[in-house]
């Protein structure tokens, strides 16, 4: 596969005739690993029609936080599995659109918005499915300043120019919207020879970026860094892929980027007043800064900037910091991008194994 109109044609050949279900899948890294979820999540989940659930490839939970009254986009929505449980969760003042460019993909999900439209007791759909490319938003018609959320679940790496994906997802999210997505990632640059391996592509592996190209990605674009929110091992057990892939590793990792005002706030401490819906006691903006309610935290400007710019905003009180060396937890800007991978092996250390995704027909997969 030597140029994108190439990768692209592979890929809507491999999601639109290949995959019939998610159990042709001939890897782990498109399976969602199981994980908790909150009962609201878990309930809007279990309400999506057994069909489009069928069809659904996923390698992370793409539902964030806070999101009655929200607008939102999924890139590369597919069948529209997450968008009809985000349908679900938006509540008939919300809106979820869905963008994909396989038609036989695009045919399911149109097909059952109906369903979902009645299942949900809506009077009318809160969702619409666009036909498009995900690398030109607005060519497909999707309104530049205008989501809430943008939400992507193992479909960036499919992409033969992710820049122009993450750059179309900022032009069109509002100030303070959030990038909330899963992908595959590396743990280093992979070699052409991997890149142009059709089936590797297809299930999401030969198209993984290297981790930290992400940082450098949402950098140069005008995020904020990525935090990461959640990691899951990849293991990649067929030895002709094997042979292929030779020492690469794998995982699946969940970020968050915020399209943030210009002008950034300093660090300060906050206090989550516990009220959004399902995480009433604790809210964990990423992997290592989980907020108690009625506690005081001291996070980050990166941190304050993005709770006060975004829908998170009414949720949190704001305090002045307090003034703390450096190498006391919170008080000052943490810049070094957090390896997945590194991240993977210390839990391991500990003895606290992160189990790798599940099997399609596990109950454990969201």
């Amino acid at each position: 596969m030597s140029s994108e109109a190439e990768v692209r044609e592979s890929v809507k050949e491999y999601y639109g005739k290949k995959l019939k279900t998610v159990n042709d899948l001939e890897t782990q890294a498109c399976v969602a690993p199981g994980r908790k979820v909150t009962r609201p999540v878990k309930e809007a989940i279990g309400l999506v029609h057994e069909v489009v659930t069928s069809k659904y490839y996923g390698c992370g939970l793409v539902i964030p936080e806070k999101l009655e009254g929200m607008k939102i986009l999924d890139l590369g929505s597919g069948s529209g599995r997450d968008c009809f449980a985000l349908s679900k969760l938006v509540g008939p003042a919300g809106h979820v659109t869905g963008i994909d460019m396989t038609d036989e993909q695009l045919d399911i999900a149109r097909e059952y918005i109906g369903y979902h439209t009645k299942k949900f007791g809506y009077t009318k759909p809160n969702i619409d499915f666009v036909k498009g490319y995900i690398e030109k938003l607005t060519e497909a018609g999707i309104q530049s300043n205008n989501y809430d959320i943008i939400v992507s679940n193992c479909v960036v790496n499919l992409s033969p120019d992710k820049k122009a994906v993450l750059q179309e997802s900022y032009n069109v999210l509002k100030e303070g919207g959030e990038l909330f997505f899963s992908d595959v990632y590396a743990d280093r640059t992979l070699d052409e020879s991997i890149r142009k391996h059709k089936v590797l592509w297809g299930e999401c592996i030969a198209g993984a970026l290297w981790w930290k190209e992400l940082h450098t990605l949402a950098s140069e674009i005008g995020f904020s860094k990525p935090y990461m929110v959640s990691v899951t091992p990849i293991p990649v057990d067929r030895d002709d892929f094997k042979a292929v892939l030779g020492d690469a590793k794998f995982a699946s990792v969940t970020y968050r980027l915020f399209k943030l005002p210009a002008k950034q706030s300093e660090g300060t401490q906050v206090i989550y007043n516990g009220d959004i819906p399902g995480y009433e006691e604790e809210f964990n903006f990423d992997y290592k800064t989980k907020l108690k309610t009625n506690d005081i935290n001291a996070v980050d400007g990166s941190i304050t900037t993005a709770l006060k710019a975004s829908r998170f905003c009414e949720e949190f009180d704001f305090q002045p910091p307090v003034k703390k060396s450096c190498g006391d937890s919170g008080s000052c800007e943490d810049s070094k991008a957090e390896d997945p991978f590194v991240y993977l092996e210390e839990k391991n250390k500990k003895g606290e194994v992160v189990a790798p995704a599940c099997c399609p027909s596990s109950k454990a997969c969201c």
